[in-house]
């Protein structure tokens, strides 16, 4: 503990959890990402709002910067501190505050993990509807600070819309109590939705209070096999006007064999070209019915090639994971990642001239396509082979994300639908955002952190001061 800083840090803040080593600061300096080296100052882990507001103000004194972290598994660079960034981890900030049977609300730490959030929604039984593959590992200020989307936005939505309220520091050290759970409220502007997604550029989440809502009723889940990929949003349109959908995930069959290449039995006797898991509402004989009807429908019509629908709740897990496994099975191959969105009725021009581009562009690499159909999401996932070197192979996919960012702002979409800007996607920010908002933004950052020690770097880079171009 030879730095100054620091020693002014643990006088300042009596009793905080502070770690040097060498094993914590690589570990706590990155996050999914691999592509920069983490090399922050320390790790501060404070126990509390106090604790995180006096970190924050001897930041702004010592002009540290302070990179917010939570479970770390975001894919966009927006936890990595590479520069002597303080990591202020929220992971010991973990626990449930509050529940309140009347506004039916959680209200919990940052660092809770959002599996434990649905433990202790079902505990009162009721549910917070937000999930995705990450459940058991990521944290709620993560969620929040990205709004995580995930498999259920075709009928829940973002984060955002369960946010009912927030405490949060600003990069002033200023803590503001942000809605305070109301469900009107209108007297001036709601700050609250400011931080969420702001990728920790604008302070630290230290509370969330959480909507909560009544379990579904009773679903099933189904696995299409289909016979080729512009049949894709044809099929959806028919589940969609004949189901409730929780969820509608396409995937490819270079995906599948990805995940079953982890374990797992083949789905169909002969492989297809992609699938789909769609899951939907199915408590009584009639949604049975019209969900085997939406089926054969599509059969008949040559829309869909086989199927399978679940008999049990661990023959649905077992079709999930063919969808959920996805990440973690290519992880080996470092994927260049495209995370991406467009608007559902823009949806199928999109996908055939992005088909079309990638197919040019990437002769020689493997490219796994998945994603959440049912709002416009596709996760591109490019994987690196063993005897290309990584600096090539990051400057080939980014040479080929500005053609495709330029494509999905001919289609009005966005370069990054639920992963955050970060430092991956911050050079494509101006395809879906216009030189006007990002200067509107860059004003706000700078009223809530105005010596910019809140995760400087990223999603925008500073302005330039005078003198100094």
């Amino acid at each position: 503990m030879n730095d100054p800083r620091l020693s002014a840090l643990l006088a300042t803040v009596p009793g905080l959890r502070l770690k040097t080593g060498p094993a914590d600061l690589e570990y706590y300096g990155r996050d999914w990402t691999r592509r920069w080296v983490p090399a922050p100052l320390a790790i501060a882990l404070p126990a509390d709002a106090g604790e995180v507001q006096a970190i924050v103000r001897w930041a702004n004194r010592h002009r540290v910067a302070i990179a917010p972290s939570g479970g770390r598994t975001g894919l966009s660079g927006g936890a990595v501190a590479a520069n002597g960034e303080l990591v202020l981890s929220l992971e010991r900030m973990n626990r449930v505050l509050a529940f309140d049977p009347i506004d039916r609300s959680l209200t919990v730490q940052p660092g809770i993990v959002l599996e434990a959030v649905h433990q202790a929604a079902r505990g009162h039984g009721l549910l917070y509807p937000v999930d995705f593959a990450a459940r058991g590992s990521c944290s709620i200020g993560g969620n929040i600070a990205t709004n995580a989307g995930g498999i259920r936005v075709i009928r829940y939505g973002n984060t955002r819309e369960w946010v009912a309220g927030l405490k949060v520091v600003t990069g002033a050290g200023e803590l503001l109590d942000l809605n305070r759970g109301l469900v009107k409220n209108a007297s001036g502007y709601d700050l609250r939705h400011l931080f969420i997604g702001s990728e920790g550029t604008l302070g630290i989440v230290v509370e969330a209070t959480l909507r909560l809502t009544d379990p579904p009723p009773p679903s099933n889940v189904m696995l299409l096999a289909l016979p080729s990929f512009e049949v894709l949003m044809q099929v959806f349109a028919v589940f969609r006007e004949r189901l409730q959908l929780e969820a509608f995930e396409f995937f490819t069959d270079h995906a599948l064999r990805h995940v079953l290449a982890h374990g797992g039995q083949a789905p169909f006797g002969e492989s297809h070209p992609y699938y789909v898991v769609a899951e939907f509402a199915a408590g009584d004989d009639a949604r049975q019915a019209a969900a085997l009807a939406a089926f054969e429908h599509c059969l008949e019509n040559g829309l869909v090639s086989d199927g399978v629908i679940s008999q049990s709740d661990a023959q649905a897990a077992q079709l999930w994971r063919l969808r959920e496994g996805i990440t973690e099975s290519l992880a080996r191959h470092r994927p260049y990642k495209n995370d991406v969105s467009v608007r559902i009725s823009a949806m199928p021009a999109f996908l055939a001239e992005a088909q079309s581009l990638l197919a040019r562009e990437y002769p020689h690499f493997e490219v796994v396509w998945f994603g959440h159909i049912g709002d416009g999401n596709l996760h591109i996932n490019v994987l690196k082979p063993d005897d290309v070197d990584e600096a090539g192979f990051v400057s080939q996919c980014a040479h080929v994300t500005d053609l495709l960012a330029a494509t999905l702002q001919r289609h009005g979409g966005s370069i990054s639908a639920e992963h955050g800007i970060g430092l991956v996607k911050k050079p494509w920010l101006d395809s879906a955002r216009s030189a006007a908002e990002i200067e509107v933004m860059r004003g706000i950052r700078h009223v809530l952190d105005p010596l910019g020690i809140m995760n400087p770097g990223k999603l925008f880079d500073p302005p330039v001061p005078p003198g100094h171009a």
